[in-house]
């Protein structure tokens, strides 16, 4: 098994990232570059979360090794026992023996680790500083040339690289002035690796701080199912603004591509920027738009003033931002929507007994074999409506008592003799006996842990919300990046600061161990003595006073007082925006039951009638066949020379029947009944997307579903 659980551990990993970047991203419809920059990141964290428990308990077996070795190269007397006289003098004492080591399961050779957690640092530090900020700004510049998109990206990202710049400088000149210490390229790569670590342990303490009040807090309140469904008619009001603003921000941004557009003709220099342009708005927009593009006629260049390409370029990032915020608002708006709808049906069913789960609006998809044979109506019933509430409750409880553990091991990590950290307490006690696979599960779940209360931090707090994970393919470019870029930001600083937890991190709990491989290539921490020393022991002491903060929503309070609506429980307003917010469910409810009848009543008339263009259609066919048939019969009972004018007489009958068919499919094609004359309109902006102008048939039209509006 030697290297054996890195190897497996690496394949399963790769396909852990693919699957849940499928359930995230669109594989279809987004840039293969930047799904693969996503793809890399999210594959680096998970290694770094999945290997390092592997890497703790290789260093364990390492440190017992040399513990053993030490032993038997000095020998040690056992002490005499307490019967021994002279009498006995013949009795010598006994030599004692050390006791064995065991090589753990998942045991990694010397010279694997270190090179693997050189490699998967420094392309995740790669990642994070350099290109993703790049191809976010990059995806998001306005340019129109490579060169543009590169310097607007460039001037974006200034502020990260200036802000790493600016802590790496000053650590160099720190350096630089000390008497003792002569700068190397290894002292170099160390001042390169803390500064990056500082700057994530930062932010991570921040946002530690609120996640390990918030997590334990919200699972408690999701066993609360009316006060889940008041907060969520509170979401459905805040969101429901913001989706208007971001509708109405776009239709503006499209009235001026529209004008633009018009200006601009075919034979003009600028007219290919304007389609990029136009490629980058919605469908529907592009539609309405071009139908007035028709025109070939010859620019002025005397007569009108044209946009310049400055201007353009400005015009093309605020379409691009339009769109994102316009799609980011319409996602979040269909998933809070329908968390809203199933809270309901979760209150109604409370009540029910017949024990079995019903659902306002049934899936359209068909039913699998899971949902057939294990999660029943009724299984469902006593999941959502009793058991639920209960697992949320406990687990609750078990991540309080996960979070009271680390804020006191966050505290006291720095004293090694008494240990008072619980996690370095509970590995030294797997240590004594060996057990290897607990050390691996426990590194591993405490790292899983402090990574969901970081990482959920950012999707959670209300001035993240640019950002949002949403399944089903319907996450965004821009935070399938920040999301990679923040995981590669956060996930080494993390697991540095794990690792001074319990105690392997020599730079901090000042011990002569064995190191671990990821420790090794960080570098001593002891060339910035004021690093070491001070910032890693006594900065992550801030976490009582964030999660204090938290617990008594001090944050919460001070932003309702600036005016950023909050939920409150006791504020006027909050009440407002909950009745809002249960008015637009309401009305959201209403449009999709109108939906789903119509779509039955139109299932239902097709099965009992069928398709009347089709049976009018085969009743004609039938009809001519039946006149042929007959004029065929009465041909052949003639005479010769009758036979020969009968036969020409089957023969125009079959003309006629052909112009008949002919005549009868252009009546078909013509419903004067369906003809709508509102659809006239001089402005294409004005029409709706699925409306035709110039008084056309809505039988033409593609969409049917709109005669039955009105039903």
């Amino acid at each position: 098994m030697s290297g054996a659980a890195l190897g497996i551990e690496i394949v399963v990993v790769f396909f852990l990232a693919l699957s849940l970047l499928h359930r995230y991203g669109d594989f279809k419809k987004q840039q293969r570059m930047v799904l693969f920059g996503t793809l890399l990141a999210w594959y680096l964290c998970f290694l770094i979360v999945f290997i390092l428990p592997l890497d703790v308990s290789t260093t364990i077996y390492k440190q017992c090794k040399i513990d053993h070795e030490e032993q038997a190269a000095v020998p040690t007397v056992s002490p005499l026992p307490s019967n021994y006289t002279a009498a006995n003098s013949s009795a010598t004492p006994t030599k004692s023996v050390p006791k064995l080591c065991y090589k753990p399961w998942s045991y990694i050779p010397d010279g694997i680790m270190p090179v693997f957690w050189r490699v998967v640092y420094w392309t995740s530090q790669c990642l994070t500083w350099l290109l993703l900020p790049f191809m976010q700004s990059y995806a998001r510049s306005g340019g129109f040339s490579i060169t543009g998109k590169i310097k607007t990206a460039l001037i974006e990202n200034a502020i990260y690289y200036g802000t790493y710049l600016l802590i790496f400088g000053s650590l160099l000149i720190y350096v630089a002035v000390h008497p003792d210490w002569h700068l190397n390229w290894y002292e170099l790569q160390t001042i390169g690796i803390t500064a990056a670590n500082t700057w994530g342990l930062f932010l991570l303490v921040l946002l530690l701080g609120y996640g390990l009040v918030e997590i334990p807090r919200s699972y408690w309140n999701a066993s609360r199912h009316g006060h889940l469904l008041i907060k969520t008619y509170f979401k459905a009001s805040k969101l429901m603004t913001e989706k208007a603003d971001a509708e109405e921000n776009l239709e503006d941004v499209m009235e001026e591509v529209r004008k633009v557009s018009e200006s601009i003709k075919y034979n003009h220099p600028l007219r290919k920027y304007i389609d990029t342009i136009l490629r980058k708005c919605p469908l529907d927009y592009q539609e309405k738009m071009g139908r007035n593009m028709d025109d070939y006629e010859d620019f002025d260049d005397k007569q009108n003033t044209y946009p310049s390409e400055k201007s353009l370029v400005k015009l093309h990032k605020q379409v691009i931002y339009a769109v994102q915020r316009h799609n980011r608002t319409r996602v979040q708006w269909q998933i809070l929507l329908q968390q809203a709808i199933h809270l309901e049906d979760v209150a109604k069913n409370e009540t029910s007994s017949a024990h079995q789960f019903v659902h306002s609006f049934p899936s359209s998809e068909p039913a699998g074999w899971f949902s057939r044979y294990v999660y029943t109506s009724t299984v469902e019933w006593y999941w959502e409506c009793l058991v639920k509430r209960w697992f949320y409750r406990l687990l609750s409880v078990v991540l309080n008592l996960f979070s009271v553990a680390v804020v006191w091991s966050e505290c006291t990590f720095f004293s090694t003799r008494p240990v008072l950290s619980l996690f370095a307490v509970f590995i030294q006690l797997a240590e004594r006996d060996y057990n290897y696979l607990y050390i691996e599960m426990a590194c591993f779940i405490t790292i899983f842990f402090l990574c969901t209360c970081v990482y959920s931090t950012v999707f959670r707090i209300r001035v993240f919300n640019y950002y949002y994970l949403a399944s089903h393919h319907q996450t965004d470019a821009y935070s399938l990046q920040f999301s990679g870029m923040l995981f590669c930001r956060l996930t080494p600083p993390l697991c540095l600061n794990f690792l001074g937890l319990i105690h392997m991190d020599s730079a901090i709990s000042h011990q002569q161990k064995e190191q671990t491989a990821y420790t090794s290539i960080m570098g001593s921490m002891r060339v910035l003595s004021f690093i070491a020393n001070g910032f890693y022991i006594y900065y992550p002491m801030l976490i009582v006073i964030l999660c204090i903060a938290t617990y008594f929503s001090l944050g919460t309070r001070c932003l309702n007082l600036l005016g950023f609506q909050q939920f409150m429980g006791d504020n006027e307003m909050t009440s407002d925006l909950i009745d809002e917010g249960k008015e637009l469910i309401r009305r959201e409810k209403r449009k999709r039951q109108r939906i789903e009848d119509g779509e039955n009543r139109r299932r239902e008339w097709k099965e009992r009638y069928g398709n009347p263009r089709e049976d009018f259609s085969a009743r004609n066919r039938s009809s001519h066949e039946m006149k042929e048939t007959s004029y065929s019969d009465s041909g052949n009972s003639s005479g010769g020379a009758v036979g020969a004018g009968g036969g020409r007489q089957a023969k125009y009958s079959r003309a006629g029947s052909r112009a008949e068919r002919d005549c009868i499919e252009l009546l078909q094609d013509a419903e004067p009944l369906d003809f709508n004359a509102e659809t006239l309109t001089d402005d294409p902006l004005d029409a709706e997307s699925g409306r035709h102008a110039g008084g056309r048939y809505l039988s033409m039209s593609s969409s049917r579903s709109r005669i039955f509006d009105d039903v």
